[in-house]
């Protein structure tokens, strides 16, 4: 065996590595493109692909001018190689993944923790350890419950751009048929939100994951839309501020706009509407009397005098009973 070709031996491992990296950051690569990042030839590349598949990873050969791979899911869970961010990173999402709704999260993550802590290499082990040790989520109360496997269905056909079809329930139990372009997951106190752009609608809508059956790929790709908010996270929030709930209040706070957003401590989903350099107008809503009730004593504990402009009866009941119930 050459010197050469003994060098290429010795570096396949952590070649074959990278080219799993790669293939793991985006949808899908040319092999030349493959070969010029792993400096290597594309007989090269194409052996090396030939070894991915022997251990079991689904790479799959795309078509096209050039033509070039793609990875795809297996039939069972091959190795996962992760660096040391990588892994602290996964370690602190299954320690908070606890608090976000998921049913069954909770005994998963402890089971992944373990796992994890098992093939990690020694010098990170004690970072896990302090990590599991003093890291806590609080789960919020009261969140629904979504399916993991309905949030996997939805993630996947946000990252992959293909149609997605499901059965939705409303707000007032109606059920519908949705078939819509998936943009983004977010979650917000423990609920999960689907963003996607409704074909049917004509309009962007939001979807409660956990009002979500059934959902399928429709195996049918589309050009992203632009989203009309700078993010993912803010369009929800304005969409949150301009929904018709059955529980609304409106309230006048003594802060200027920009304050009041820079000196919450959880998130408000609320309409906010600057009257001057101190003051603000504040519209909340909500399905349920006491969710509003919570969001206005968030309010009142920045320090301002907040005055109610308009609330409905039951937000104003429970205004009432939680008044009886602080001293003096």
């Amino acid at each position: 065996m050459s010197e050469e070709s003994e060098s290429a031996r010795h570096a396949m491992p952590g070649r074959l590595l990278r080219l799993l990296s790669l293939l793991q950051s985006r949808r899908a690569w040319a092999g030349a493109e493959l070969a010029e990042r792993l400096g290597v030839s594309d007989r090269t590349v194409r052996r090396d692909i030939d070894r991915l598949r022997a251990l079991d990873y689904a790479v799959e050969s795309t078509t096209g001018t050039a033509g070039g791979y793609r990875l795809a899911s297996g039939r069972s869970l091959p190795p996962l190689p992760l660096d040391d961010e990588e892994a602290l990173a996964v370690a602190l999402g299954l320690i908070t993944v606890a608090g976000g709704g998921v049913a069954g999260a909770e005994e998963s993550s402890v089971r992944a923790l373990a796992k994890l802590e098992r093939v990690l290499p020694a010098r990170l082990r004690p970072r896990l350890a302090a990590l599991g040790g003093v890291a806590v989520a609080v789960p919020a109360r009261g969140a629904p419950r979504v399916d993991p496997m309905v949030l996997g269905v939805l993630a996947a056909c946000c990252r992959d751009r293909e149609v997605l079809a499901f059965d939705y329930r409303g707000r007032a139990g109606a059920g519908s048929a949705r078939r819509v372009e998936p943009h983004h997951l977010v979650t917000v106190q423990g609920r999960w939100y689907l963003i996607a752009y409704d074909p049917g609608r004509e309009g962007w809508r939001s979807f409660r994951a956990d009002r979500i059956a059934d959902p399928l790929p429709a195996h049918r790709r589309f050009e992203p839309r632009e989203l009309p908010a700078s993010g993912p996270a803010d369009y929800l929030t304005r969409s949150f501020a301009a929904a018709a709930y059955r529980h609304t209040a409106r309230l006048l706070v003594a802060l200027g706009a920009d304050a009041v957003r820079s000196r919450l401590f959880v998130h408000v989903p609320g309409e906010i509407e600057p009257l001057g350099p101190d003051a603000c107008a504040v519209r909340l809503s909500a399905e349920s009397a006491e969710l509003v009730t919570q969001y206005i004593a968030v309010l009142a504990a920045l320090g301002a005098a907040v005055e109610l402009l308009d609330a409905s009866g039951e937000v104003r009941s429970g205004l009432r009973e939680l008044k009886g119930r602080l001293p003096g």
